[in-house]
């Protein structure tokens, strides 16, 4: 038994556990149990006490959500279902979201327990802390999809099974094993779980903060040491200097001197000095080194530095520049904010349809679901104003002299109108235009005089006669 122990590892074939890695040793991918809780509890303390860290959470957050987001659905009847949920007292997403998404960024992770009405299929969810997950499961066969979350124990001992809801069916969307497990092994109901910054096949998320969590400390305890060193700068000593007097005289006189007081006078002869000392600590201005501190972790978190209140040399133009990139992280964000509620709302949906035995089809139009967030910014449509008019000015030069397509044309115009939010359909909207053009000229032709008949003109003359009709006023 020693010999064979000792001649086969966990890598070798046959020697795999039916669960792999999910319930095996620790992956990889994923920092330690004991690492992956003090990260989470190191995120908390950081939001709450570290003005530089709470910025970095609160900013994405304010972004994405001031102005609140809806679920929307076009066939009324879903649309019915989901305001129901998404402004059911206990779910009450308008008030729970950005502490859920605050929660998501800090902890890296978000598992809502799923409780479904048996009698009308309504979904209410709760929460389950992150800190309190143990272990999630992956796909032994699918190493990237998670099947299962399993709860670390609590006081007396108890831990519990969820499986990770996935929107069909699992003998349909797993393998047979991994149906049996998850069939067998997470009994005590349904979880869904999202995830932030982890490898494809990691079974964990991290928090936002980790990579930035040794220099957002680093740069507290800098500015502690900047409010030590500003005290002892504003520190001084009263230097008093005795000419001709011997040891017992500086004695006495130590005794019985008194500091002035401010505004007070003090009265010597000319064998006394008094002056006032503060330390030359020969310290440089910091104020560099805090900037290139601040500043590695606002890079980190791609954040600009004078959103933190740092202008530097910035001016309008090139702050709206360095904005972009910090944008197009908060776009990938808003987007997979957008999936994951989008995918709420669908297994809304979906529970709802099991009541019927109705099996939906997530490409027609009435069960897809859309969760529609705020602006990240408000557009500055004054240069897309003109961008606009030079565009328009320049396709219909092109068009005149020939060398421009009225549909290519118009598409360019369209590319400008999308700055403000404008769908257009170049080929369906020229023909659109081009029909209402042609009863536009029609009916200006019927109201020209010029285009009436002699007698017509004559009766107009008159007053015999109105336009449009013929000599007898017909």
């Amino acid at each position: 038994m020693r010999e064979a122990a000792s001649t086969q590892s966990a890598e070798e074939p046959g020697w795999t556990r039916l669960t792999g890695d999910g319930l095996g040793k620790m992956n990889e991918r994923d920092l330690a149990p004991l690492a992956q809780d003090r990260m989470q509890k190191l995120a908390e303390w950081l939001w709450q006490s570290n003005l530089l860290a709470n910025r970095l959470v609160e900013i994405p957050l304010a972004y994405l959500l001031a102005e609140g987001v809806t679920l929307q659905c076009k066939d009324d009847d879903h649309q019915k279902l989901l305001t129901k949920f998404w402004n059911d007292p206990i779910n009450n997403w308008p008030l729970k979201l950005m502490g859920r998404v605050r929660g998501l960024s800090l902890l890296g992770e978000q598992c809502y327990t799923c409780h479904v009405n048996d009698a009308n299929g309504f979904v209410r969810l709760g929460y389950l802390d992150a800190r309190q997950i143990g272990q999630v499961v992956m796909d032994p066969d699918n190493p990237e999809q998670p099947i299962g979350v399993i709860t670390k124990k609590d006081s007396k001992g108890r831990y519990y099974k969820y499986r990770v809801m996935v929107l069909g069916e699992d003998t349909e969307l797993f393998s047979k094993r991994t149906t049996e497990i998850r069939a067998t092994d997470f009994v005590d109901g349904e979880c869904l779980l999202y995830q932030l910054n982890k490898f494809p096949n990691g079974s964990r998320g991290r928090s936002d903060l980790l990579g930035q969590m040794d220099w957002l400390d680093a740069y507290d305890n800098f500015l502690f040491n900047e409010i030590d060193r500003i005290d002892y700068l504003r520190s001084f000593v009263w230097d008093v200097t005795l000419t001709g007097a011997d040891e017992d005289t500086v004695k006495k006189f130590e005794k019985s001197f008194k500091p002035p007081a401010p505004n007070s006078t003090f009265v010597h002869n000319d064998s006394v000095t008094l002056e006032a000392k503060s330390p030359e600590l020969q310290a440089a201005d910091t104020s560099e080194s805090a900037r290139l501190l601040r500043n590695h972790v606002l890079g980190g978190a791609t954040t600009p530095e004078h959103w933190f209140g740092g202008g530097g040399d910035v001016n309008r133009a090139a702050a709206s520049e360095m904005g972009e990139p910090t944008f197009k992280v908060l776009t990938a964000r808003q987007n997979f904010l957008k999936i994951m509620l989008e995918e709420i709302g669908r297994y809304v949906l979906w529970q709802d349809a099991k009541r019927s035995s109705v099996t939906p089809d997530w490409s027609e139009e009435k069960w897809q679901v859309t969760a529609v967030f705020p602006e990240l910014m408000n557009k500055d449509v004054t240069k897309f104003a003109a961008a606009m008019q030079q565009v328009a000015t320049t396709v219909v030069t092109l068009i005149d002299n020939g060398l421009l397509t009225q549909e290519t044309g118009l598409q360019l115009v369209a590319d400008v109108a999308q700055r403000f939010g404008q769908d257009i359909d170049a080929k369906m909207e020229l023909e659109n235009a081009q029909t209402a053009f042609k009863t536009r000229q029609a009916d200006k032709a019927k109201a020209d005089s010029f285009n009436l008949d002699a007698a017509t003109r004559a009766a107009l003359a008159t007053g015999n006669a109105q336009p449009g009709g013929n000599a007898n006023g017909a």
